[in-house]
């Protein structure tokens, strides 16, 4: 298994007793898991049982999903007059005759309540209970199509932090063969400055090399490069464990960003300098992009 991202998008469909459906799910980068549901009134009792399934498939995330219902007009129930309230409507009417015109059928339909579906009131709970049973197993299945699409942006991160170990790996190289060679150009710089302070002026070997070996000890960085090279290989260990490597990410690119910091502070070199600003800029897109993953 590899890493798995937070954008996405999914949809899934169906039919039942007449009732199509379409669930649309849509998922973005988020520091915590948050669902924010919209379906039509009276499928409340479905939150909980939704809320439940989003938070066993993702960890991260801020997932909006909606519901939408549509009746298939071929299984559409018959419709039923309420001939009562039209008879009240009328009767309320009559005390405005003279100052408009009657009432037209139109315009009584339009009327709330007036038109009624004759199975509005006539569900039973095991039909009804079928129904969200329905709906739920189609909010899986989108749920399902949504941890692919992740899974997809996970594998293309996946590659760019692998480059990114690659690349990390070969500057801390350089690196190391950079620093090797700090006492001898300590040395040698300290040499030079006497030199053009004071060209007539014998210094003794010895304490040439004493100074030397102190300036290199204050611009060691070999600690800095064990940390990064271990750090760099948590980067590849995170990219195949099976839990959410999201928050481990972020502290290892912290950790990353703190290490490549110390390296150009304490590098007396101009190479080492350029090698430690090659490696903050690699840090830099590790961190940019493990806000991206779960």
């Amino acid at each position: 298994m590899t890493i798995s991202g937070m954008t996405g998008f999914a949809s899934a469909e169906g039919e039942h007793a007449g009732q199509r459906w379409i669930w649309e799910l849509r998922s973005v980068n988020g520091r915590g898991l948050d669902l924010k549901l919209r379906m039509p009134a009276g499928f409340d009792a479905l939150e909980p049982q939704a809320r439940a399934a989003a938070s066993a498939k993702f960890k991260r995330g801020s997932v909006q999903a909606s519901l939408n219902l549509a009746r298939d007009p071929a299984a559409a129930p018959s419709l039923r007059i309420d001939i009562a309230l039209v008879e009240r409507l009328v009767a309320a009417g009559e005390a405005f005759a003279g100052r408009v015109g009657p009432p037209s059928w139109d315009g009584l339909l339009g009327v709330r309540g007036v038109l009624m579906a004759e199975d509005a009131a006539d569900v039973t709970d095991e039909a009804r209970a079928a129904f969200e049973a329905a709906l739920l197993k189609g909010f899986n299945s989108a749920l399902e199509m949504l941890a692919q699409a992740r899974q997809a942006e996970g594998r293309m991160l996946a590659a760019m932090f692998s480059d990114a170990a690659d690349r990390m790996d070969a500057l801390i190289a350089a690196a190391r063969s950079s620093a090797a060679a700090a006492p001898a150009a300590a040395l040698e710089r300290i040499r030079q400055r006497l030199e053009a302070l004071a060209p007539d002026v014998k210094f003794d070997p010895a304490r040439l090399a004493q100074e030397a070996a102190i300036a290199a000890t204050k611009a060691d960085v070999q600690e800095e490069l064990e940390r990064l090279a271990a750090h760099a290989l948590e980067l590849r260990s995170l990219l195949t464990k099976p839990e959410p490597a999201g928050r481990r990410l972020d502290f290892l690119s912290q950790e990353l960003t703190r290490e490549a910091n110390t390296l150009c502070s304490k590098s007396a070199d101009l190479e080492l300098t350029r090698i430690g600003l090659d490696l903050k800029t690699v840090v830099d897109q590790i961190k940019e992009q493990a806000a991206n993953v779960e």
